[in-house]
């Protein structure tokens, strides 16, 4: 099965995180599902922090970004929830701290039904 890896900029809520360069506070991230791996999970890359930092990778149900779009959803390490009709905000904890970021709505809305999409294709044998 195909992998869906989609690339979006975010708008940063948290300051520790806040990029200080000519883009404001947008960073790139990366959205990856591997149907292949774990059927039921997400992947969300945000940059470290810091010149130098590596990628913090956080990985959680499909499910629990889908029921983000829709209204307050989790309660662990990612909590996701619609901020107006257009935007939803992703917090993510780990030990290095908490990072809140903006999606526009669409971005999240289109990688999760293409999640569906390749899901749903046969396996060819």
């Amino acid at each position: 099965m195909p992998v869906v890896e989609e690339y979006a900029r975010v708008h940063v809520l948290t300051d520790a995180d806040a990029p200080g360069d000519e883009d404001g506070s947008t960073v790139p991230v990366v959205l990856r599902y591997d149907p292949g791996g774990d059927p039921r999970s997400v992947l969300v890359g945000l940059p470290g922090r810091g010149p130098g930092a590596r990628v913090r990778e956080f990985v959680f149900a499909r499910e629990l970004l889908e029921r983000g779009l829709r209204g307050p959803a989790g309660t662990g390490e990612v909590r996701v929830w619609p901020c107006g009709r257009v935007r939803t905000v992703v917090e993510f904890h780990s030990a290095q701290g908490c990072s809140v970021v903006q999606f526009d709505a669409q971005v999240l809305m289109g990688f999760v039904r293409k999640t569906y999409a390749v899901a749903a294709e046969p396996v060819a044998r």
